[in-house]
């Protein structure tokens, strides 16, 4: 099956397609506090699943990344309300030092198209 590679930096890209499913690289929103950034990355990731033949209810997976576990309540509730019933991905969700000292959040997401 063809690898197809989008939006490549020289060390990665944005999204990678095999076989029908797709693979976001990192996405991140460095301004606002943890609900703010949170709701920032996951429209990101709605305008790129879109744009490359998917939606949030065609995710298989999220891989989320918090600076501080004591944020996690608040990643939640954005993630709660942004999740639809019956189209949840399997998840992960691990405490991490950031690339940047704003970031407070960082979600990786892997989703079938449609």
């Amino acid at each position: 099956m063809e690898i197809k590679r989008f939006e490549g930096t020289g060390r990665m890209s944005k999204v990678v397609e095999h076989n029908g499913t797709l693979y976001l690289s990192g996405l991140t929103n460095d301004e606002g506090d943890m609900k703010e950034q949170t709701a920032a990355v996951l429209a990101k990731a709605e305008t790129i699943l879109n744009q490359y033949g998917s939606d949030k209810n065609h995710i298989l997976s999220a891989t989320i990344y918090v600076k501080d576990m004591a944020l996690f309540a608040d990643m939640n509730s954005v993630w709660d309300a942004w999740v639809e019933n019956g189209n949840e991905p399997a998840r992960a969700c691990v405490e991490a030092n950031m690339a940047r000292e704003n970031l407070l959040v960082e979600i990786s997401i892997v989703a079938a198209k449609k």
